[in-house]
């Protein structure tokens, strides 16, 4: 039976494919006595060798398609099921106690796990993360459950999850992913941007795609109304694939402008670049005309691994950046961990509100090693391209110039050892907390760019959790009081000869971007497939008149007030 449900359109596209569910699967068992041992061991050795097989194939893939170190992390998941120090007390719990081999399993995996983390050995505490996936994938097979791999899907699919984490997000296949729906999540959760980056159709918010929608269910994701077709009929069906052919035509219309400047009406050129998550997002940039590269997010470097990148892993990804942008701007933001991104291997204690917590610039200023790490590998790679370095999560002058100190002490420690260094690095911050938009004009005096993450400083300034639906009314982009912070910042950079950029998903919002344009912002860095309807919008406005809507919106009330004034000037 057909059904639609509604949600928020995060990626643009129509994409139709089967459903693929990848949901946390249900490994719930009992204990329970065993009449013959003996076979209840042969059930567990199927149950590693099944498993082991299955880690091979996946583990051969990942080196193909992910690299090295993505199938490093397999290559020690099949190390732990070669352990006899840990198949043997499992197999001699079945025997003696005559047990099922899911509770001996579970009962001495969990021992060795607890053991593990709590040793200071870093290397110790990462194989307490292997010991725990390797379990849940023989658990799985001894239970006849199955374990989903995003990185394994083979075929066209849309998939189906109640949320996605950036490391599901970085392991999807693009060339058989089509797009995505979610139970939770915004059009600035990170999945919907990494939708954005990977150019896939995405409707999030859909409150119950895991409960309507069922493996091989024909699904329609409609990314440009925020609407989900389940086994739609054949008449609707041909009436999305009309729609994403006029789509594909209005792409190609976009396209045309791919070689050119962002230039308004009248002549007032601005910078439009992207944000990037990874090397491989830059054929976006280049396909979508990116001006430079406004936000790359080192974090995803960290992700989806069980150890942190090396120096040398860094400065390859930094350099192939840098070059593959040909002497644009880049500008990479330090180690933004923390809020929703976790990394299981750092075992960062649980915080009651962890966006508030110990994240960002905050872990790095007292990790220092690990920020040095990352510093290092930037600046042994700034000799490659235009490089300009931005401090995340900034709240006070003093973390700035703590972090400014320790990147110049790296520097001159590269110097001493002969390393080669770019002598034209600028180095700023993101604003993101309101403190920061408020002290702006101090902040001016000492940083050498601004780069405004609305994302976040929309949700401390309206004190809503922007991954919350139940808040997202409060999620309110247009509200005045964070235009009157935006002027803030611009006017602060103006007047000290400094440029401020926004990374913000609202800088690609067609509603935003008039009243930005007028209140003077100088590069808009988006999703790389917002940058040529951008673009076009910008061909059609004239900056002047769009200071004068500027200066009109800062004295109104209301989110919908602004909303309404510019769909009236300029004809949306």
């Amino acid at each position: 039976m057909s059904s639609i449900l509604k949600g928020i359109a995060a990626s643009s596209g129509i994409a139709i494919a089967k459903a693929y569910r990848l949901v946390e699967p249900d490994l719930s068992f009992k204990e329970t006595k065993v009449d013959n041992p003996g076979q209840e061991v042969e059930r567990f050795k199927e149950a590693i060798s099944v498993s082991m097989s299955e880690l091979e194939a996946i583990r051969d893939r990942a080196k193909v398609e992910l690299g090295d170190d993505k199938a490093a992390i397999f290559e020690a998941h099949l190390l732990v099921l070669n352990d006899p120090e840990l198949l043997g007390p499992i197999e001699e719990k079945i025997k003696q106690d005559s047990v099922n081999a899911e509770a001996a399993l579970k009962e001495t995996a969990d021992m060795f796990v607890s053991m593990f983390e709590q040793m200071d050995n870093e290397y110790m505490k990462e194989r307490a993360a292997d010991i725990r996936d390797v379990t849940k994938r023989v658990l799985s097979h001894l239970l006849d459950v199955k374990v989903l791999n995003p990185s394994m899907i083979s075929e066209e699919v849309i998939v189906i999850s109640e949320d996605l984490t950036p490391s599901d997000t970085a392991q999807l296949n693009r060339e058989f992913v089509k797009g995505f729906t979610t139970n939770i999540g915004g059009r600035t959760s990170h999945s919907a941007i990494m939708a954005r980056s990977m150019e896939i159709p995405a409707v999030v918010g859909t409150k119950e795609a895991t409960q309507e929608i069922q493996n091989g269910d024909l699904v329609i994701v409609d990314g440009l109304n925020g609407e989900v077709h389940v086994n739609p009929t054949e008449e609707v069906v041909e009436q999305y694939k009309d729609e994403a052919r006029r789509f594909a035509d209005q792409k190609a219309e976009w396209a045309k402008l791919v070689d050119e400047k962002s230039v308004t009406r009248d002549g007032h050129h601005v910078e439009l670049a992207a944000n990037i998550g990874t090397p491989a997002d830059l054929e976006g940039v280049r396909n979508n005309g990116g001006e430079g590269v406004g936000l790359y997010r080192t974090e995803f470097l960290y992700m989806g691994r069980n150890e942190l990148p090396t120096e040398e892993e860094q400065f390859e990804s930094y350099k192939a950046v840098l070059e593959g942008m040909d002497g644009k701007p880049v500008v990479v933001r330090t180690l933004d961990i923390g809020g929703d991104k976790e990394l299981p291997y750092l075992d960062l204690p649980h915080e009651m509100n962890p966006f508030l917590g110990f994240r960002a610039i905050r872990l790095c200023l007292e990790e220092q090693d690990l920020f040095e790490v990352q510093l290092r590998a930037l600046l042994r790679a700034s000799v490659y391209g235009n490089l300009k370095i931005m401090f995340p999560m900034i709240s006070n002058l003093v973390e700035f110039r703590k972090a400014k100190g320790i990147l110049l002490d790296v520097k001159e420690q590269l110097i001493q050892e002969g390393v080669n260094v770019s002598d034209d690095i600028e180095v700023g911050i993101m604003v993101e907390i309101p403190s920061t938009a408020v002290l702006a004009d101090q902040f001016a005096k000492e940083v050498d760019f601004f780069s405004i993450g609305t994302n976040d400083l929309i949700q401390y300034t309206m004190a809503a959790d922007r991954m919350n639906e139940r808040v997202s009314y409060l999620y309110q982009p247009y509200n005045p009081a964070i235009l009157r912070l935006i002027k803030m910042v611009i006017d602060a950079s103006h007047k000290e000869g400094k440029w401020t950029g926004m990374c913000g998903e609202m800088a690609g919002d067609e509603i935003a971007i008039p009243i930005l344009l007028g209140l003077g912002l100088d590069e808009f860095s988006m999703s790389a497939t917002s940058i040529l309807p951008a673009r076009t919008q910008l061909k059609n406005l004239s900056k002047s008149d769009m200071e004068t809507l500027a200066q009109e919106v800062l004295t109104l009330s209301t989110n919908e007030e602004v909303i309404s004034t510019v769909e009236k000037a300029i004809k949306l």
